[in-house]
């Protein structure tokens, strides 16, 4: 499953440094602007405290995470919506993103120049907004210029509901408002408006970048920042990328459990930022266990048991007949399929069976 998030942010607010400590990709990370010209993807993978439990209880011979992708992007500048500072490279590049990870700068340091000058995250997210907003509103009042006679002089259902939409969507971006704060009804609104790709209807979490002294509690600028995203339905999350890079330097998982104690956090902020983006991406997690191997598959949240098994091998969607299911809390309280079974906790489903996160799942097909 290719879901992506793309890192975003004004020029030397962090990202690459952040994105070195996510995939141990080297990203150039520089005192500059446009250090990261093309995207970098990094392919990481996600912890889940479940996945060990399983292992150490079946010792497999091979062991396969979660993972997800995560996009470095160029920092954008005032402008890029017309193409300043290789804007339309830098929106091509978010366009092709499933979420956006936005980077806010909320540190002093005097050695680390600002591109405005000035240390603002609250100004910073406003400036990245104002330039998607204005390539969304393009967007629309371009689709809309060709649905509107459509839609008010013929019978058409469909042009009508999508003119509606369009006029939903011009009305908020007129307002200096995400697309994504525009309430859809309908599956078909809903359907319409992602084949639309809007920028600014991508979900959108947060990054506070911050010292390594606000790590634990955030400071003024996180403060802000919360204020004035506090009615966008947005998340936000602290993270201090320089000591993240310094934890990632430690050669062992003891001597980054002891970093991580020193300044009080439990674990590191890239093992929160990177479920959160797991999370964005409305993606969930269930298991296949057993001798031979243990594997965590990546899933659609409200996906039923076909299609998960189609997510393992096309076949075991086309010839589905059941899927054999365990709860993740029983296979471990009880100790394994085998108690699972004579305890009569094994569930077999059908079709409609909607997979929910951490299922132990076998399937049965016939092609």
């Amino acid at each position: 499953m290719s879901l992506q998030c793309g890192i975003v942010g004004l020029p030397n607010v962090g990202k690459s440094t952040l994105f070195n400590c996510l995939s141990n990709a080297k990203a150039q990370s520089a005192n500059f602007p446009f250090c990261t010209i093309e995207p970098n993807v990094g392919v990481i993978t996600v912890p889940d405290d479940r996945l060990n439990k399983l292992v150490e209880m079946c010792q497999p011979k091979s062991v396969v995470p979660a993972t997800v992708e995560i996009v470095d992007i160029a920092g954008l500048v005032k402008g890029a919506s017309k193409g300043e500072g290789l804007g339309n490279k830098f929106l091509a590049n978010i366009r092709e993103t499933d979420a956006i990870l936005h980077v806010l700068r909320c540190f002093d340091d005097d050695n680390i120049t600002h591109v405005d000058g000035t240390v603002d995250p609250v100004r910073d997210k406003e400036i990245i907004d104002y330039e998607l907003q204005l390539k969304d509103l393009e967007t629309v009042e371009s689709r809309i210029a060709k649905t509107q006679k459509q839609a008010q002089t013929g019978g058409d259902k469909v042009a009508k509901m999508q003119y509606e939409v369009l006029l939903r969507f011009k009305e908020a971006l007129d307002q200096g408002k995400a697309a994504r704060t525009v309430t859809l009804d309908t599956p078909d609104e809903q359907k319409f408006a992602r084949e639309l790709f809007l920028l600014t209807n991508k979900p959108v979490l947060y990054v506070c970048n911050v010292d390594d002294s606000s790590a634990v509690d955030g400071n003024k600028y996180v403060d802000a920042v919360r204020e004035a995203v506090k009615d966008e339905n947005a998340q936000i999350l602290i993270v201090a990328a320089q000591t993240e890079s310094e934890i990632a330097e430690l050669d062992t998982y003891e001597e980054r459990q002891e970093f991580l104690n020193e300044i009080g956090l439990e674990e590191s902020g890239v093992s929160r930022l990177i479920r959160a983006a797991y999370a964005l991406l409305n993606l969930q997690t269930f298991f296949t266990a057993g001798a031979d191997e243990v594997r965590a598959w990546t899933f659609i949240r409200g996906s039923k048991a076909p299609q998960c098994a189609g997510i393992i091998h096309t076949d075991f969607e086309k010839g589905f007949i059941r899927a054999e299911v365990i709860k993740y809390d029983d296979y471990v309280t009880l100790g394994g399929e085998t108690a699972v079974k004579e305890a009569g906790k094994l569930a077999v489903e059908g079709k409609e069976y909607v997979a929910q996160d951490g299922d132990i799942m076998h399937f049965r097909f016939n092609v």
